[in-house]
């Protein structure tokens, strides 16, 4: 287990707040790392992306790197062009 994981849990349990700010902020995080993942694995850049979601590149930059604001629609149609899906589930 890495420092960075064990300074997680370890203040996860200690602290309510923080526990439920980090799963909601890891769980957009994860949004926009896949987003940029499946963009360099189809070798398209940021512009390409843009111009397929008809959009500018500040919304792709912004849904890879500050995808707390990631409207649906746009994260659907992300999801669309690369042959996946989104699911959404409310625990």
């Amino acid at each position: 287990m890495s420092d960075l994981q064990k300074y997680v849990d370890n203040r996860r349990k200690q602290d309510a707040e923080f526990a439920d700010g980090y799963d909601v902020g890891y769980e957009a995080f994860k949004f926009g790392a896949l987003i940029k993942e499946l963009r360099l694995k189809n070798g398209m850049t940021q512009e390409d992306l843009a111009e397929k979601l008809h959009t500018r590149k500040t919304v792709v930059s912004q849904l890879e790197n500050y995808p707390a604001d990631i409207r649906l629609s746009v994260l659907a149609k992300a999801a669309d062009i690369f042959g996946k899906r989104v699911k959404i589930g409310i625990m």
